[in-house]
């Protein structure tokens, strides 16, 4: 499996270019506001991109899906309470096939109610939902304190130690992280009662 992080964009956003280095196909999450750099990389490596998959929908990771699906004939995929255009309305435990390469799909609303991450192999990749050090808003408009408290008490933590944590924005001392080492370290991820977690999200 090939992974590719790019810092994209004036908000500190990562785009992923995901590949089945066998088949040469390829998947490119959260394109941000120019996946140009991604697309360049999949060219060079002879990738062909066949999805633009969305995290979630804010703007800030979707500006450039149209573009690149114009440009690629790749198929963008987002959760189906997402507001995105898209062609694939994905659901919690689906999968996606990227050449061999099995790619599921995790719902974890909060950050918004249509937030996924997504496993591919080791990585799992968070979108807002999870940084390293830190997790997702949730005083937005369709922000869900509970179902952020429920996607990570419930959803991430019991996820294999042993995935790697990229994240949709480069907020952390390092741009990806065990997730092992989030659960011990992540003060989000620290076990607390959703009372607990409502008070914890709402201070400063």
């Amino acid at each position: 499996m090939f992974v590719h992080q790019e810092k994209l964009g004036r908000m500190d956003n990562f785009g992923y270019l995901v590949a089945d280095e066998k088949t040469k196909l390829a998947a490119v999450i959260d394109p941000s506001v120019d996946a140009r750099p991604l697309q360049a990389l999949a060219a060079e490596k002879g990738f062909k991109i066949i999805y633009i998959l969305n995290t979630h929908d804010h703007h800030d990771h979707t500006a450039d899906n149209e573009r690149l699906a114009r440009e690629t004939g790749a198929k963008i995929a987002a959760h189906r309470l997402a507001r995105t255009r898209k062609d694939i309305s994905l659901e919690d435990g689906d999968v996606l096939k990227i050449g061999e390469l099995e790619l599921k799909v995790l719902h974890t609303p909060g950050h918004s109610i249509e937030s996924c991450c997504f496993i591919a192999g080791v990585a799992l990749f968070t979108g807002d939902t999870l940084f390293v050090g830190e997790c997702g808003r949730t005083d937005l408009p369709r922000s869900d304190v509970e179902a952020m408290h429920d996607s990570l008490r419930h959803k991430i933590r019991s996820l294999d130690d042993d995935l790697t944590v990229y994240p949709g924005h480069d907020y952390g001392k390092r741009q990806s992280s065990p997730l092992g080492y989030e659960k011990r370290h992540n003060y989000t991820l620290k076990p607390r009662t959703l009372a607990e977690f409502i008070k914890f999200m709402s201070e400063p």
